[in-house]
């Protein structure tokens, strides 16, 4: 059945205490979204102060998440998680503190965004490479799935809509102090992580450290490698990987493309076509991440499609076409359905991409290539929204959305021809366990002759 499908990483015990404590650990990222906003309000801040808080939060993030990614390769990925999140209890028990005592200021909450943005860039690839480890490979889909729709629900409604009646019914502190309690809970439950990965799970040999392509490749010999030559391994793989490294470059020019207009421009989209206000477009936003969380739940439900690649590049291909008419619609419900859809084809790609790093990149490189992946799509947001607005100023928003969602149709086509995805995943099919420790044994060592294969030809 699919609703058992999509439950049946849960059969795992490390993967309960994983997801739970991440479950509540994202609660609280939901929660301090509104709690520090309005701390920084309550202490005197504008919006100057508040930008500059959430900008040192991506600052921190996106100039340690390549580092985050080796340190996933070298350490155990369960003493990173519980690092992380012990230093993400610090930080806002501090900060929380302080508030009751009267005592936090401004740059307080900048350093501890700041901190809190380090520990995401060595948490999310040290999560993406864990996985494989405590999951067999047919669960990996649905637990990616049910990360998907976990986000969304936790993180985008229900944290903010608790720190928001906190903050309403007593004071910012409070809410602080909500949060400090989510990372005391998720830090408690990580501790409960088993120090050897399960019995048969993939990549397992022995202990902590030493599985195969584990946080230790060849025991010492690794740890003697630099870390630029860590670094250089890792892009060296995604270069020579053809669909790796195409969807990748898709993933550059969609996020360059789309990001800008849909967080700044859809704004006056609201006011200027359909007559709208803020609340109108909190509530397309609302609209798009039910659409990601729904969709992703159906993708966890069903097996990896057996033309994964083909299903990933269509779906965010054609996905991003109804954004081609939001410059022109005057409907609410016209641009409801557009965003809709687009979140929901997102957010099937995103699950079934999750989930084939980590079943064809080998294990000792996941770590690397996961934080490649954040680092391209999170160095380039920040770019779309700076150029959006001057876009807009110079061109009509109906031909910033054409453009928008007609070129990434196009790259998406283009990726798929000139990395050969229906030839390749055909060659390396993912219906079960056995193709897939196959396909990981081939490509474990230094060069992977498989994908060297088609980057050849």
């Amino acid at each position: 059945m699919p609703a058992l499908r999509a439950l049946s990483p849960f059969a795992h015990q490390e993967y309960r205490v994983l997801i739970t404590a991440l479950a509540i650990s994202i609660f609280g990222s939901g929660m301090w979204a509104v709690a520090m906003v309005y701390e920084v309000i309550y202490l005197g801040g504008g919006p100057l102060e508040l930008s500059l808080v959430a900008a040192a939060g991506s600052v921190g993030l996106v100039a340690f998440l390549l580092a985050g990614g080796i340190a996933a390769d070298r350490v155990p990925q369960r003493l990173l998680i519980i690092a992380v999140e012990g230093a993400n209890l610090a930080v806002i028990a501090s900060i929380s503190a302080l508030a009751m005592a009267g005592l936090l200021q401004l740059w307080h909450l900048a350093v501890g965004a700041f901190v809190l943005g380090v520990g995401a860039a060595f948490f999310f690839p040290a999560y993406s490479a864990i996985l494989p480890r405590i999951l067999p490979p047919e669960d990996l889909l649905a637990a990616n799935g049910l990360e998907g729709t976990m986000r969304p629900i936790l993180q985008q409604a229900a944290g903010p809509a608790v720190a928001g009646v906190l903050v309403a019914a007593m004071s910012p502190a409070y809410a602080v102090t909500g949060v400090a309690v989510c990372h005391l809970l998720a830090f408690c439950i990580l501790n409960f992580l088993h120090r050897q990965p399960a019995a048969g799970a993939p990549g397992t040999v022995g202990t902590e450290g030493t599985a195969s392509g584990g946080a230790n490749v060849s025991g010492q010999t690794r740890a003697k490698k630099s870390l630029r030559h860590d670094l250089r391994e890792g892009v060296s793989y995604t270069v020579r990987t053809p669909w790796l490294l195409w969807t990748l470059l898709w993933a550059c020019i969609s996020v360059l493309f789309l990001i800008g207009p849909i967080e700044v421009l859809i704004p006056f989209v609201v006011r200027d076509q359909l007559g709208g206000d803020a609340r109108m477009f909190g509530f397309l936003l609302a609209i798009m991440g039910v659409g990601g969380a729904a969709a992703s739940l159906a993708t966890a439900s069903f097996p990896l499609p057996r033309r994964y690649l083909t299903v990933m590049m269509v779906s965010w291909g054609l996905g991003s076409l109804p954004i081609a008419a939001i410059g022109i619609m005057d409907s609410f419900w016209a641009v409801a359905a557009a965003l809709f859809v687009f979140g929901a084809t997102g957010s099937v790609g995103m699950v079934i991409w999750g989930t084939l790093l980590q079943r064809r990149v080998p294990p000792h490189l996941l770590g690397r290539v996961s934080s490649l992946d954040f680092f391209v799509s999170l160095a380039l947001m920040p770019v779309s929204m700076a150029l959006a607005g001057p876009a807009a100023e110079v061109l009509p928003l109906w031909l910033i959305f054409l453009v928008a969602g007609t070129v990434c149709p196009v790259m998406a086509a283009v990726a798929m021809v000139v990395a050969r995805m229906p030839a390749d995943e055909l060659a390396h099919p993912l219906a079960g366990g056995a193709e897939e420790a196959r396909e990981t044994e081939q490509s474990s060592g230094a060069e992977e002759p498989a994908e060297d294969g088609l980057a050849g030809s």
